[in-house]
């Protein structure tokens, strides 16, 4: 329980200020929503998230907390969204500011311009992740065998630069897919996450040492793996509020439980419990890029995209769980 104490006094927190000062019952309404909106769909985020603070220094997992929550809260929920449209309306950020407090629809209709460009750069940085697991030829434990341990993969996995190659071929077909006046744009967007994966895991080869990860690369790659998840979340807000101040709030608390519930697997060691649930939750990823790539073409439900991830994690969980009673039995 100690592990979600600053989450309880955050959520806490926020329920008061949406209810008190922003909208009373309809306001707090809309923030549980969407509290519960990006803990499932950033659920998988934080068992990929555990993964990489194993291998951190504890000085380092303790900065993912003291660094992470507020560029986590702040900075992907409520800056980057006003950022991002001031960048593309050509407006400076104090009057993209202005403008989605005063005129949240004419900010909503400003930022779904854009929001192709930022399915694309998620989506393919999302895909490098999976790919990245996908052919990783070290991993031992292979959950779905005739995917994972096929006789191709086996091959390839060994071959250099295979999920580059498969991420930029996924990356050609989509920008001649999108109509021409967006294929260029979504083509930089698309390959612009790729070129940050790259970067973020050959600087992380460069600096690991002994198996432990760099620090400040890790909690690089972290905060763009996070910013990845939360680009679902912030396009999908809109669709239950326009006003920026309760998308934050709502995003923020469940922002806040994913990162303790990221603690809580690093310290109980639930990974090591369940040995399929890193599995999952990378299939999970793969499942969220593919959806990115698909609401560039038509709308996909909220719901149904939370319940993919739940869904992929939680069968990876029960198999854990009679997977590890059958080795008892043996």
């Amino acid at each position: 329980m100690n592990h979600f104490k600053s989450s309880i006094f955050i959520m806490i927190l926020g329920f008061a200020i949406a209810f008190i000062f922003i909208g009373g019952f309809s306001a707090l309404y809309v923030v549980i929503l969407l509290s519960l909106l990006e803990v499932t769909l950033s659920f998988d985020n934080a068992v990929v998230n555990a993964k990489v603070l194993e291998t951190m220094e504890p000085k380092w997992q303790q900065r993912f907390i003291t660094y992470g929550v507020p560029i986590a809260v702040f900075g992907m929920r409520f800056i980057f969204p006003i950022l991002i449209v001031a960048i593309a309306s050509h407006h400076g950020v104090y009057e993209t500011f202005i403008m989605a407090k005063d005129n949240p629809d004419k900010y909503q209709h400003t930022f779904d311009l854009i929001h192709n460009y930022i399915y694309a750069f998620g989506g393919a940085f999302l895909l490098m992740v999976f790919l990245d697991f996908l052919f990783d030829s070290e991993r031992e434990i292979k959950w779905i065998k005739w995917i994972e341990s096929n006789a191709f993969i086996r091959k390839v996995a060994h071959a250099e630069h295979t999920e580059t190659i498969i991420a930029l071929t996924i990356g050609i077909l989509l920008a001649n897919s999108v109509p021409s006046e967006i294929g260029l744009g979504v083509a930089l967007a698309y390959f612009t996450g790729i070129v940050l994966h790259l970067i973020i895991i050959t600087f992380d080869e460069l600096l690991s040492s002994n198996g432990v990860r760099s620090g400040l690369i890790g909690l690089l790659y972290l905060e763009v793996l996070d910013a990845s998840f939360s680009f679902d979340g912030v396009i999908g807000a809109f669709a239950l509020s326009s006003n920026i101040f309760i998308i934050m709030i709502g995003l923020g608390i469940g922002a806040m439980f994913v990162r303790s519930l990221t603690l809580y697997m690093v310290e109980e060691r639930t990974l090591d419990a369940y040995k399929y649930l890193e599995h999952g939750a990378h299939y999970a990823i793969f499942a969220l890029s593919f959806i990115m790539f698909c609401k560039m073409f038509m709308e996909v439900n909220e719901i149904f995209v939370g319940t993919i991830g739940i869904l992929f994690v939680g069968v990876a969980v029960i198999h854990s769980i009679i997977e590890k009673r059958r080795e008892k039995k043996e």
